[in-house]
């Protein structure tokens, strides 16, 4: 893993609706992400972890251009995306690609394996027929399909395969950055590894970088080389996995972590179902974790809090007041 920053998300907004409506009055927006900043350094692989509705999603969808922030920047070698994604989408679209959650879904059902894999292949790199060919069968080999499948369509496929022909999609390209939004959370345990050891393979292979996004922890600790927790649209932690995962210093990461099933672990930690969660409408003036954390103070609810490395351990940084010691 190299430490030259490959992507970089300056202060990142994105606000759903919003506005005045046509007598002046204003209109609530929805608070999707609210002042982000993130680095992915070239060759690693960035988990991303929250409950749903955290901003995961639109993360992802911003850094691929297919939402623009109303805020920030993203940029991506030093070119803001936002920027780009109005002017040169064919640029953007080679070197940043997007794995989807559902495999099936995202595949045209009226289209074959080749014709959806020969899209990016002729409309992004310009491949003349005998070039594309040769593409096509280096794809298949590298997802472990046959070649013979390349004349069928998505619906003939297990979730399995569809996502694997959904990863050579996104490698056709020959990106740089692939984000994969819950690439294996439809699939069963044992195809779920499959494809995770493919993603693997495929990363050294092409040099590739990740952002990887789930509510799966124990599949996000053993990809991942760094790990971002975003909660109410902001990042609250982030660090090696090894730190995160051995010794979370943000509340909301104990509170995940203790929540999620393991061997032997015979209770889970619950919260009281009255819990009052944030208003995405009226964000909070403090803290957004204020209301369900044990170790909350008055300051807690009136700033907002920065993230802040440790000592000894700068690169493991925390949004919190009241961070937690070592396990």
């Amino acid at each position: 893993m190299s430490e030259e920053t490959l992507l970089k998300v300056e202060r990142a907004e994105r606000v759903f609706g919003g506005g005045r409506t046509i007598f002046g009055r204003p209109k609530p927006g929805v608070h999707a992400v609210q002042d982000l900043s993130i680095e992915v350094r070239r060759g690693e692989t960035l988990g991303v972890v929250g409950e749903s509705g955290c901003g995961k999603s639109t993360l992802a969808r911003m850094i691929v251009g297919l939402d623009r922030p109303t805020g920030g920047r993203i940029l991506f070698e030093g070119r803001d995306l936002a920027a780009e994604a109005g002017k040169d989408l064919r640029r953007l679209s080679r070197d940043v690609q997007y794995v989807f959650q559902d495999p099936v879904a995202s595949l045209n059902p009226r289209k074959t394996v080749r014709t959806i894999l020969e899209a990016p292949l002729i409309h992004l790199l310009e491949l003349d027929r005998e070039a594309r060919s040769t593409r096509l069968s280096e794809l298949m080999d590298a997802v472990n399909l046959a070649p013979e499948f390349l004349d069928r369509y998505p619906h003939e496929f297990s979730g399995g395969q569809a996502q694997r022909i959904g990863i050579a999609r996104a490698l056709a390209a020959d990106p740089k950055l692939i984000v994969l939004d819950e690439p294996v959370s439809a699939l069963d345990v044992s195809i779920q590894a499959q494809v995770l050891n493919i993603l693997d393979g495929l990363k050294k292979r092409f040099g590739l970088t990740y952002v990887f996004i789930s509510h799966d922890l124990s599949v996000v600790e053993s990809v991942s080389d760094r790990v971002a927790v975003m909660y109410f649209g902001r990042v609250v932690e982030i660090g090696s996995s090894r730190a995160v995962f051995g010794r979370p210093r943000h509340p909301y990461t104990h509170l995940l972590l203790n929540s999620a099933p393991a061997p032997g672990r015979r209770s889970l930690a619950a919260e009281d179902a009255e819990t009052e969660l944030p208003d995405p409408y009226d964000p909070p003036p403090g803290c957004a974790f204020y209301a369900r954390c044990p170790r909350r103070t008055d300051t807690c609810n009136a700033v907002v809090p920065a993230l802040e490395g440790f000592a000894g351990e700068e690169a493991h940084q925390a949004a919190c007041f009241h961070p937690h010691g070592d396990r």
